[in-house]
């Protein structure tokens, strides 16, 4: 498995625990069990901010601790402390142990192994010094405020996180995988008399900071957050109606991300509280539309070697040429929905149950042209850019306000409008697409998405789409 040597160190040489004693306890808990694992973390994470011509903050945290699991049929116990040490890990296994009840379960084998990574597990936070990361923000900052006299306020932010984790199951097998993630944000306010609007742009993944550290890169990050804000200081009262709406390629995909995406997690499915529960084989989206989930896209924002429960990530196809295929699985409910767990398995830290989650969720590409899709729209809305929105999974309805967007007319991108949200219901929005873009582009890599209070780093993507019927919801006439 990945990364275990390294894990062994950190976890086994750096502390007084004995892996051998430690994988007798797990054994002695999960015995009997249906499913569970000893889940341990060691994490570092830093923070720079910049706002005002000035550092505003700085911040570096360390945190370690483990999570252990005893899974007997639908029930789990979960029990975590920030000690590592084997009495903890006892006491923890004692309390995790209720869930076992009388029942004796047969302990669901272990996920395949793989020697694949998907990125470096070197540490970004010592690569680059201190006072090199603080230069930086500073060097954004100059540079956004000489690029236009408009520019009023200039904040940026770079991050770093550097975590090791291992998973010990009750059969012995271990999992081990060092993650990388690195995060540059960038937001600018521009002003013309009484009026100001703002802009933000962002990159990161599962790199170093040298990356970013390149003027080509940070500097394509500022020139994106004046142009939006710029855009937006032009920009007219939003239209309202039921009208065609083209989402843009890349970060549009947020929308599928939530209106879709999580109707599409295995546990949502399992408890039929999913607009797509049940429907497996049916058509769900129009022709030439395919959703896949994708774990395993090199140096990704959302990608993992294994995930939390140690499955190797998989390319999950989720709906093929329209039709529903699958779902995101963890184990526990691949096992009690007779399906393949997909490496979807994720949790927020050691203090928190794995549950389904996904990964980079991206819709793929089709055959026509972004510009024909624009001029086949004879009056609508051209969606470049989202600020957020809102879903309910049980009926997929959704409400997402458009950061930057244009009206269309006769074929062709006009003004600028402020204040647009698209209304409308993620399921039937899918059979709404009648055109798909060749264009297929990924998110620069700034995605976090929450479930249940945990959030995770992730990845979306689409091409070009035409929807027709959307509603739209504005201020203008």
């Amino acid at each position: 498995m990945s990364d275990l040597a390294s894990t062994d160190e950190l976890f086994y040489a750096r502390t007084d625990m004995d892996q051998a004693r430690v994988r007798r306890i797990v054994e002695s808990v999960l015995g009997g069990m249906d499913d569970g694992e000893l889940f341990l973390e060691y994490s570092l994470s830093e923070g720079f901010s910049f706002d005002d011509g000035k550092l505003k903050s700085a911040s570096f945290d360390t945190a370690q601790g483990f999570g252990l699991r005893a899974v007997s049929d639908e029930a789990t116990g979960y029990a975590h402390s920030g000690e590592l040490s084997e009495a903890a890990i006892a006491r923890a296994g004692a309390t995790v142990s209720a869930v076992r009840e009388g029942r004796a379960g047969t302990l669901a084998g272990p996920p395949r192994g793989t020697n694949t990574a998907l990125y470096t597990d070197a540490n970004p936070l010592n690569a680059v010094a201190f006072e090199r990361k603080v230069k930086l923000l500073a060097e954004i900052d100059a540079y956004a405020r000489a690029k236009d006299p408009r520019v009023r306020q200039v904040s940026c932010s770079l991050m770093g996180e550097w975590r090791a984790v291992q998973i010990l199951r009750g059969d012995g097998s271990r999992a081990g995988d060092i993650r990388p993630l690195v995060r540059l944000n960038v937001s600018v306010v521009v002003g013309d008399g009484d009026r100001q609007e703002s802009g933000s742009s962002g990159a990161g993944g599962r790199t170093l900071y040298d990356r970013y550290l390149d003027p080509a890169q940070w500097q394509t990050q500022v020139d994106e957050a004046l142009r939006q804000a710029l855009v937006n200081l032009g920009s007219v009262p939003a239209p309202a109606g039921e009208m065609t709406v083209v989402l843009g390629a890349g970060w549009p995909g947020i929308m599928l991300h939530e209106a879709i995406g999580h109707g599409l997690e295995g546990d949502f499915n399992r408890k039929r509280t999913s607009a797509f529960a049940g429907r497996l084989g049916e058509r769900v989206g129009a022709p030439g539309v395919t959703v896949v989930d994708d774990g395993t896209l090199p140096d990704r924002r959302g990608s993992l070697t294994v995930d939390d429960e140690g499955t190797p990530s998989s390319r999950t196809v989720l709906i093929e040429d329209g039709i529903l295929v699958g779902y995101m699985q963890d184990r526990l409910n691949a096992r009690l929905m007779g399906m393949e767990a997909t490496g979807n398995g994720r949790r927020q830290s050691f203090a928190h149950h794995p549950m389904p989650r996904m990964t980079n969720t991206v819709m793929l590409a089709g055959d026509r042209e972004p510009a024909e899709i624009i001029r086949s729209v004879k009056r609508g809305l051209y969606a470049v850019n989202f600020a957020g929105g809102q879903v309910d999974i049980t009926n997929g309805k959704f409400v997402f306000s458009a950061s930057e967007a244009y009206l269309i007319e006769d074929g062709k991108i006009g003004p600028a409008v402020k204040g647009a949200t698209l209304i409308g219901n993620g399921p039937d929005a899918l059979t709404r697409i009648s055109m798909i873009g060749n264009d297929l582009a990924l998110d620069d890599g700034i995605g976090t998405c929450g479930k249940e209070g945990q959030g995770v780093p992730v990845g979306v993507g689409q091409p070009t789409l035409r929807m027709d019927g959307l509603t739209v919801g504005g201020t203008g006439g």
